[in-house]
């Protein structure tokens, strides 16, 4: 069952629509004041755990990304977000919905995934002003 929190979109399972599980070790980047701080509480819920950040030196399950327009270069974000990624992975690219502040153009997205690497899999809302975008590296034949 989900919930509205001060009248932003349901985030109560959100981990769970994201594919996050108990146990799972996310990591997030691109923190700042305008993330949305109920998304985070619903996935560090939902993984049961705090995520962990840049300097974590480990593998992760998941990578949160938090972009916006001004956040420099979009390929290298997410080659960045590859560095601790374990194979099979996902990168949830986090970016502002259209008509807020620091809208990232779909178009960048789709020209900068396969660049580094990336396939797009699926867009979803994830709050009031953010959507995410799942980001996975191709499979490669064995």
């Amino acid at each position: 069952m989900s919930s509205t929190v001060g009248g932003s979109a349901p985030v109560t399972g959100m981990g769970d629509r994201l594919g996050l599980k108990p146990g799972m070790v996310v990591q997030e980047l691109g923190w700042d004041n305008d993330t949305d701080d109920e998304l985070r509480i619903a996935v560090e819920d939902c993984i049961d755990a705090d995520m962990v950040d840049g300097d974590y030196g480990n593998v992760v399950d998941a990578v949160l990304l938090w972009w916006r327009d001004d956040d420099g270069d979009l390929v290298d974000g997410l080659v960045d977000a590859l560095t601790d990624l374990v194979g099979g992975g996902s990168i949830w690219l986090l970016t502002p919905k259209v008509g807020r502040p620091g809208t990232v153009d779909a178009a960048d997205v789709a020209e900068a995934a396969p660049i580094a690497g990336l396939s797009q899999t699926t867009t979803a809302s994830v709050s009031k002003d953010w959507q995410a975008t799942r980001l996975v590296a191709p499979k490669t034949p064995a």
